[in-house]
């Protein structure tokens, strides 16, 4: 009991970005107290449970609420400004969040097992990762078609989606596994909808290939997001073989159409053989320095939305069949009691 304590503390306290001082301070006790507790030398009285749970707002059960599922290795981005704090704060916020989400589908016998579509596909170079991105499409049976909805798409596929609405700038995505098989992509809520379709992509890249080149993994993921969202025979279809210019209305109609963004449909150009890295480079030059462009750019963007819906959901399921009480219904959504009975429709 003190080592799930013990763990349960130490996680809360991070989630919530505060220190031993501060946490100490927040519950009235001393420092060490809390020291203690984290090394599970001792346990609190019920009035100081009752502090410490107000403090790092959670309900009083979570502390003694054994671990169900471990938390597979994440990765943020190698050039990321975030730091070792903040990190640790959304790694264990993922961790609740997927203990919560899996705790849903067993209450619910919803099965969700995973099964990669590319095996253990490698993919240490570009045409690896283009081929990789058409055989994604061939198994999940998407022809070259405009994707409307990446999140549809991959919780379809039993890819876990959590969404983190939080002041996060320096902030894109991550993506792991739980217990070595239920794979999960947490991405910023509040990213453009392009970026956010083209970092869901990125990060279901990390969970589906197989790549050794570390100091190119990151470009390679890139890449595999843009071959996916836009693939290579679309871009000859739309644009030829050979061009020396482009007009940026046809960016605009392809951006509009396909969701990916102008600059990546640049990239998408020049992987392709259209265009030569040179005028690549020329684009990026003038949308620098022209403003005018840089908010045509902006204005024109795909019209879709991507939104994750689906644990709300399962909530929401859960409470209505009584298979869950409004408390810990308010605890999974990190909501209010009273907004979750507000928000509760029953036909």
């Amino acid at each position: 009991m003190r080592e799930i304590f013990a763990k349960r503390l130490k996680n809360a306290r991070i989630m919530e970005g505060l220190s031993m001082e501060k946490l100490a301070e927040s519950a009235g006790i001393s420092k060490q107290m809390i020291s203690k507790y984290e090394k599970g030398l001792s346990l609190p009285d019920s009035s100081v449970l009752i502090r410490l749970a107000k403090s790092l707002h959670q309900k009083a059960d979570y502390f003694f609420t054994p671990f169900k599922i471990e938390l597979g290795p994440i990765e943020f981005r190698k050039k990321s400004s975030l730091g070792k704090t903040k990190q640790e704060r959304i790694k264990q916020k993922i961790h609740l969040l997927m203990e919560h989400y899996l705790e849903l589908e067993n209450i619910l016998s919803i099965k969700s097992e995973f099964e990669n579509p590319l095996g253990d596909h490698s993919a240490d170079s570009p045409e690896a990762v283009e081929r990789a991105a058409e055989s994604l499409r061939d198994h999940w049976e998407l022809g070259r078609d405009p994707i409307y909805s990446i999140i549809s798409l991959l919780e379809e596929h039993e890819v876990k989606i959590i969404e983190m609405d939080e002041d996060l700038k320096d902030f894109d995505g991550l993506a792991a596994y739980m217990g070595n098989k239920y794979p999960a992509i947490v991405i910023n809520k509040n990213m453009p909808v392009e970026r956010k379709r083209f970092t869901l992509l990125h990060e279901l890249a990390h969970l589906l290939l197989d790549i050794n080149q570390e100091e190119k993994k990151e470009k390679l993921c890139h890449r595999f997001a843009g071959a996916v969202l836009l693939p290579r025979e679309v871009v000859l279809e739309q644009y030829g073989k050979k061009r020396s210019h482009i007009a940026y209305h046809e960016l605009f109609a392809v951006q509009k159409r396909f969701g990916i963004s102008a600059t990546a449909i640049i990239y998408r150009l020049n992987d392709s053989g259209v265009i030569r890295q040179e005028r690549q480079r020329q684009f990026f030059m003038l949308l620098n320095k022209n403003k005018i462009l840089k908010e045509q750019v902006l204005r024109e963007k795909y019209q879709g939305e991507e939104t994750s819906e689906r644990y709300e959901k399962l909530v929401y399921r859960a409470l209505v069949q009584e298979q869950i009480s409004l408390s810990k219904a308010s605890s999974m959504l990190g909501k209010s009691v009273e907004h979750v009975r507000e928000n509760l429709a029953v036909i």
